[in-house]
């Protein structure tokens, strides 16, 4: 049993608490967005999605839209206390690991375990849900296969596919990707044949976001099936998703609620991939949602995570 008094830094920001919880090799960083109401309750932890996104759900690459931070606030002023992780080897838990690139599912999953056992003490409460935005679901289906401490889990905006045939689709459906779409895919079925191609042979912007490191990991990233993942949860699932979502389809939702007949899902209208609310075949509002901090979290993620903690 870790000690709290090991786990928690003492800064105090504007948007929650600093805390830390011991990694590999150095510590996990993580913001704890107490509850405005009590001190004692149901608690959330919020684990991030692919790539180098962050604690609040943003990312170097152009993710400006902070959906963890905004739904972290929403859920502590409906009494729900909650915590959001940078992935080990990344921001603040970059001390965690040497490289970030040979991270896998299982240790984040692990993280994610050590996680909810920090939050359940700190909130009072036997157990906490975990919820996993995108490549996170992954993450969150992964420590579900083991109960301790994990009161169930939360999968927001998450694939129901392996990711390789999830970004297939993403890379078609967009036709500005015309030009490296032979490519792009060539690329993917080596992944998943487990082999890497060289990032200098692969049109732009492929190499900054496919660089051989990245390489490695998605070759262990493929090799998960969320349907066989969330059809041995040891907890209860719930299911949440938006209809206008442009990188996970409702299809994904309802593979996820077919694998685990005691899931409940919510669709929910007009909400996209970052959380937010905009016009459904919109494009160019959709994509201008994720740069945008100020648009609000949809007001029914907010409902569907309360209603599913409580």
């Amino acid at each position: 049993m870790i000690a709290l008094a090991m786990m928690m830094a003492a800064a105090v920001t504007g948007a929650g608490v600093e805390v830390t919880i011991p990694g590999p090799q150095g510590p996990l960083a993580g913001t704890w967005q107490p509850s405005a109401t009590s001190d004692v309750g149901p608690v959330v932890v919020i684990v991030p999605g692919s790539g180098p996104t962050d604690r609040n759900g943003d990312n170097p690459l152009g993710i400006k839209a902070q959906p963890y931070k905004l739904l972290a606030e929403a859920l502590a002023a409906r009494g729900i206390a909650s915590v959001r992780i940078d992935k080990r080897g990344m921001f603040a838990s970059r001390a965690a690991v040497a490289d970030p690139n040979a991270a896998t599912i299982a240790g984040y999953a692990d993280d994610a375990r050590g996680w909810a056992k920090f939050a359940a003490a700190k909130a009072h409460a036997k157990c906490a849900w975990v919820l996993g935005h995108s490549e996170g679901g992954l993450v969150a289906l992964q420590a579900a296969q083991r109960s301790d401490g994990i009161c169930g889990v939360i999968l927001v905006s998450a694939p129901g596919r392996p990711l390789a045939t999830v970004m297939r689709e993403q890379f078609k459906a967009n036709p500005a990707n015309a030009y490296l779409l032979p490519q792009a895919l060539a690329m993917l079925d080596g992944l998943e044949a487990g082999r890497t191609t060289d990032p200098a042979t692969l049109p732009a912007p492929l190499p900054m976001m496919f660089p051989e490191a990245v390489q490695r990991y998605m070759i262990g990233l493929f090799r998960y099936d969320p349907t066989k993942l969330a059809a041995t949860a040891r907890v209860p699932v719930v299911i949440v998703q938006g209809d206008n979502d442009m990188q996970v389809s409702v299809e994904d939702a309802k593979r996820l609620a077919a694998a685990q007949p005691r899931a409940t899902l919510t669709i929910l209208p007009g909400v996209n991939h970052v959380l937010k609310v905009v016009p459904a075949g919109d494009r160019m509002a959709n994509g201008a949602s994720y740069g945008d901090p100020t648009l609000p979290i949809a007001p029914g993620v907010v409902d569907a995570v309360a209603s599913a903690v409580k």
